[in-house]
């Protein structure tokens, strides 16, 4: 009962992610302020960053389901708030305070499993339920999203989280113990500098991040990375001073461990790479319908939940379970590479192929680095190692979709100029040079118009952006598959990790 409300966390915040994306056309097209479009999705990315880790950490000193309560009703409430939104800049804030929630939920949720059942091995056939959570959300989302915004409103999106945030709120209250590991003899100091140079650093991390593929390394891009950096390297120097700091150090001279935070960056950098680059070549490049690319795409949903279930069969049987990371790491830089060579005549099914390898590929590397992590943390670091692996990932998939998003636009953009010129007819560059007028079939008949009014062969012009396209979203995503190889090889600094089957007391607090 406990693990079904966990999983009905999960659910909640997984299905946010995805239904809200829908929605966001409708959204700003009824609130106006299309200049706070893409801050929708970025103040929730930029305050659940922030508090992944911070509430790992105190979950760690005061118990878990505290903070899942709060968790759920922030979360909860906020999406009440989205809901009730008069315009884009409530909704962003909303937005914010929302992301605390998740941040919260992500940041105290997936370390419950390890309260629950300490036998690892227990541990892995569990998390398959949170995993299907994770994919069932992940695969109606989109669909539920349209479905939603189109017969009873864009606030209906918000609204569906509130009875999903009740049911987790009841099994959670009603069956999670609340359990701690770390006894604490003289009185606890929170660690609220380290908390600061926390926010401040993954903050600055973000909105550089965010800026970098608009506007390259010119205005606050450069200053909000050196702050970043600043407050990193002020974090690093307090925490070794502190006596019980919100980040402990000595994880990261654990061998393991530290090889383990890096696989989950560049997991994060390839992964996110694939999920956002892949849906825009699709529907851009090749000119799939939302329809036939959601077909498409949903295989890679699906079987990283599949995946996830065939590696805890798999794993705990292994006499060394490493071998699923160098297994999920080459199944993922496989899915890159099979979409870097894909073609617009290339049928379906084969595309639909690459997306069940690279699901294949997450599944078996996300559960593993969480459950090698756990064991190698111990009992008293539990919260803020699986904390530090969500928010690796993220920071890995902030990276990797900034990079990814920096290249895919300057050689987008380079490529119609260029046919433009051509052409005589650089004046049509600011529409043409946004690759989201290959996804709006209306723009599209707009602009066409105009080419074909003006004597150009607006057709031609269309057709060499389509090119320009996958070629830039080729080039982003082999670098994505050369970061998976990297992590094929990284995957030998993880030593042998041996499940083991043992219970360790623990503390009820109530």
């Amino acid at each position: 009962m406990a693990m079904l409300g966990v999983s009905f966390v999960t659910m909640l915040v997984a299905l946010d992610q995805t239904v809200v994306g829908t929605a966001l056309p409708t959204i700003v097209a009824e609130l106006k302020g299309f200049e706070l479009y893409a801050w929708v999705a970025t103040s929730y990315l930029l305050t659940s960053v922030i508090t992944v880790p911070i509430f790992g950490r105190l979950g760690d000193y005061y118990g878990r389901k505290p903070f899942v309560i709060a968790s759920i009703i922030v979360f909860t409430g906020a999406s009440v708030l989205c809901g009730m939104a008069n315009s884009m800049l409530f909704l962003v804030i909303a937005r914010g305070l929302q992301g605390v929630g998740g941040g919260m939920l992500v940041g105290t949720a997936f370390a419950c499993i390890a309260d629950l059942f300490p036998d690892s091995v227990v541990r892995l056939r569990w998390q398959v339920l949170m995993s299907s959570a994770f994919g069932i959300a992940n695969a109606v989302g989109p669909s539920l999203g349209g479905f939603l915004t189109q017969y009873y409103g864009w606030r209906s999106v918000f609204y569906v989280n509130l009875p999903v945030g009740l049911v987790s709120l009841f099994f959670v209250w009603r069956f999670l113990p609340h359990l701690r590991h770390v006894v604490h003899e003289t009185k606890m100091r929170l660690d609220w500098p380290g908390a600061l140079l926390i926010a401040v650093a993954l903050g600055c991390l973000q909105l550089f991040v965010e800026l970098l593929p608009k506007h390259g390394i010119s205005g606050a891009a450069p200053l909000l990375l050196a702050i970043s950096l600043v407050s990193g390297w002020a974090l690093w120097k307090w925490e070794k001073r502190f006596p019980q700091p919100i980040l402990p150090l000595d994880m990261f001279r654990n061998r393991s461990l530290a090889a383990l935070f890096t696989l989950s960056v560049l997991g994060g950098f390839t992964m996110f790479s694939l999920l956002f680059y892949a849906p825009l070549l699709f529907q851009g490049g090749f000119g799939l319908s939302p329809k036939e690319a959601g077909i498409v795409i949903t295989p890679l949903v699906v079987f990283i939940t599949i995946g996830s279930i065939a590696n805890g069969r798999l794993v705990s049987r292994m006499r060394n379970p490493n071998l699923m990371l160098y297994a999920g790491f080459t199944l993922l830089a496989v899915a890159c590479l099979g979409v870097v060579v894909a073609t617009r005549s290339m049928p379906h099914s084969i595309l639909m192929t690459f997306m069940i390898i690279g699901g294949l590929g997450l599944g078996f590397v996300m559960p593993n680095l969480t459950i090698f992590a756990q064991q190698t943390a111990g009992r008293e670091h539990l919260g803020i190692a699986t904390a530090l692996l969500q928010s690796l990932r993220m920071i890995g998939g902030m990276i990797g979709t900034a990079l990814t998003g920096t290249l895919v636009s300057h050689m987008y953009a380079n490529g119609v100029r260029d046919a433009l010129e051509n052409d005589n007819a650089t004046k049509w560059f600011e529409d043409l040079g946004d690759p989201q007028i290959l996804i709006n079939h209306d723009a599209q008949a707009t602009l066409l118009g105009q080419l074909t009014h003006a004597g150009h062969n607006g057709a031609l012009l269309l057709e060499s952006a389509r090119e320009s396209l996958v070629s830039a979203i080729h080039i982003g995503l082999a670098v994505a598959a050369a970061i998976a190889v990297v992590s094929v090889w990284q995957s030998r600094r993880v030593p042998p990790i041996k499940l083991v089957r043992h219970v360790e007391p623990v503390i009820h607090a109530d």
